[in-house]
């Protein structure tokens, strides 16, 4: 019997899941802020929330072993640039200011396109170039506030961003090829590639393991279990059946989350022109929602599902 689905209707289940990723990440930055509060600071903090449940749930990657072996170069992959997203994205949340961490991140969606079109062949429409452009526009506003570039200067926190927002896309990409690679092993792969990527950032530094309160330990692995877990699974899902392109600009949405939520309860401010800048982006971001008629191509073998 032929499939009588249509593109728009095979395409709004992941839409909507990762939207619901991009609201648990845009809302990430509120349990990473107390638990700094409470003593948890540097790299201790990406380990343990995403170290201890990659070991965690390492069962399930052997358990799929069968099924990733022919992609295994793009497993350690996905190990290796999602760890970084995830590890560099939390440690400059941690030390740096919200908003301007966002933005700096959000510059993802044009290395996501970009990405796409360098290494999966995928085309750039007009609308999601339109969408791109607008998009830099609005984070060039932001980012610079409309001073001239040299008067604009970088911190660690800056750097961090966006390194996190390249691995970001690479993961994207990485995600969208490793098509035989089952959900569960995606995820649990970015996990472990996080808990180790930021362990060696602590033995690095060498500074012994703070004292902490009983209740930021228990803060730690709620976070790692109960927020990162699903957000990373949902976001995993949605980049694997969604184009790089159109997820990454989808995923504004987590931008929009992030720059609200800083401001009403993080007590941020942004100027005219940011307001301006991040309209730009949301504007983007809605082009690239509404746009439901563009076809789909996934391999007939991916049976992934939560």
């Amino acid at each position: 019997m032929a499939n009588t689905q249509s593109p728009s209707s095979t395409q709004t289940g992941p839409v909507l899941i990762l939207l619901f990723s991009a609201t648990l990440w845009g809302l990430s930055w509120w349990p990473v802020k107390q638990l700094v509060a409470i003593g948890l600071t540097g790299p201790l903090l990406p380990m343990l929330a995403y170290g201890v449940v990659g070991l965690s749930t390492s069962w399930m990657l052997w358990q799929e072993r069968h099924q990733w072996r022919r992609q295994t170069g793009l497993l350690l992959g996905l190990a290796l640039v999602g760890g970084w997203a995830n590890t560099a994205f939390v440690s400059a949340l941690m030390v740096g200011d919200v908003v301007r961490v966002m933005f700096l991140f959000y510059l993802s969606p044009v290395w996501s396109v970009l990405g796409g079109r360098l290494f999966l062949g995928e085309r750039i429409p007009p609308w999601r170039a339109v969408a791109v452009a607008v998009a830099v526009v609005g984070l060039w506003l932001v980012i610079t506030g409309g001073a001239a570039p040299q008067n604009v200067s970088f911190t660690l926190a800056d750097v961090l961003a966006l390194t996190a927002g390249l691995g970001f896309a690479g993961n994207n990409i990485i995600a969208r090829a490793a098509q035989d690679i089952p959900l569960r092993s995606k995820t649990v792969s970015v996990f472990l590639g996080c808990g180790l990527l930021s362990g060696l950032a602590v033995l690095w530094q060498g500074e012994p393991v703070p004292s902490l309160p009983a209740i930021a330990w228990i803060g730690v692995l709620l976070y790692g279990f109960n927020w990162l877990l699903v957000a990373t699974a949902t976001w995993q899902y949605g980049v694997t059946h969604i184009e790089s392109g159109r997820a990454g600009v989808i995923l504004l949405a987590e931008l929009l989350v992030a720059v609200v939520s800083a401001s009403w309860w993080g007590g941020e401010q942004l100027s005219a022109i940011e307001w301006i800048g991040g309209a730009l982006i949301a504007g983007a971001a809605l082009i690239e929602a509404l746009d439901f008629g563009h076809p789909l191509a996934i391999s007939s073998t991916n049976k992934e599902s939560l």
